[in-house]
């Protein structure tokens, strides 16, 4: 047996083990843009979505690896990237849920600028709270000062250092801190957080919130495993906007920028279908 062979043996057992993680991996990897700018990529590459559409639509996506024998063979699922562009506002609207049931009038916001830093600043700011965006472009702040109402505008601020929440016990996590930056936060600060991984609880006199998560209702039964370090029958906030967003029977997509005015639309409709937030605070012994 020769190299080449060897290499072959080697090369074959990680891409396919790579393709089976890609497929089950339940969150998409592959971004929608690349299929819009190359439409053949799409006969070639196969996604999360198009993996769960084998098991929940049965007929359909039976070559996991390469769609293009699905289109030969006419067993394509047509959702298979109707489905891939689908996105979830749920995650926003559980983090300000959390934030807006107590009496704040400030918060310090990381991540400020990224798709749910944005969504939580313009909706915050509409409650006339103000809110410390963390961020080192002020090109990219002043695009989200200007989709503010303008009598909202005051309530947001620019700031490029930790040091400047030193007085702020609210802290909404969006871009992963380290302990030494924890250390500007006051005591008695609260760190809601939607960042993956979630921080280190370093502070022993702060509390931190786990992840933006709902609980499903409790007559949803055949629940196998569970998300990440969720308990049973607990789904992240995003996932629990994919479940609303079936049961309601929306067709729109949520890529891109969220539409901040269906923040409280998608929240309601969440309880309506019986699930709960779940939030509990942690605090470092």
């Amino acid at each position: 047996m020769g190299y080449g062979s060897i290499a072959m043996i080697y090369s074959y057992v990680l891409v396919f083990d790579f393709l089976r993680c890609l497929g089950h991996c339940n969150f998409e990897i592959i971004p929608h843009q690349l299929f819009l700018a190359f439409p053949f990529m799409k006969y070639l590459i196969y996604t999360p979505t198009y993996h769960s559409l084998h098991h929940t639509e049965m007929g359909t996506n039976y070559c996991l690896f390469m769609p293009l024998f699905d289109v030969i063979g006419n067993t394509l699922n047509p959702k298979s990237w109707e489905m891939h562009t689908k996105a979830s506002i749920q995650s926003a609207a559980v983090i300000l849920n959390q934030v807006t049931k107590h009496d704040v009038n400030e918060v310090f916001l990381t991540g400020a600028t990224s798709k749910l830093g944005r969504a939580i600043a313009l909706y915050l700011c509409t409650k006339q709270v103000r809110v410390l965006m963390l961020t080192s472009s002020t090109e990219r702040f002043q695009k989200i000062l200007k989709e503010a109402p303008s009598e909202d505008q005051k309530y947001l601020v620019h700031v490029t250092k930790y040091q400047a929440a030193k007085h702020c016990k609210t802290w909404i996590v969006g871009k992963w801190i380290t302990p030494r930056e924890q250390k500007f936060a006051p005591v008695g600060a609260h760190f809601h957080q939607f960042v993956v991984p979630p921080v280190l609880p370093y502070r022993s006199d702060c509390t931190y919130g786990d992840l933006a998560a709902m609980r499903l209702p409790p007559h949803v039964k055949g629940l196998g495993s569970c998300e990440y370090t969720m308990e049973r029958g607990v789904v992240h906030a995003c996932h629990a906007g994919g479940v609303v967003h079936s049961l309601e029977g929306w067709t729109h997509h949520e890529v891109g920028a969220i539409d901040v005015q269906r923040i409280d639309l998608v929240w309601e409709a969440a309880l309506k279908h019986g699930l709960m937030p779940v939030s509990s605070f942690k605090k470092t012994d």
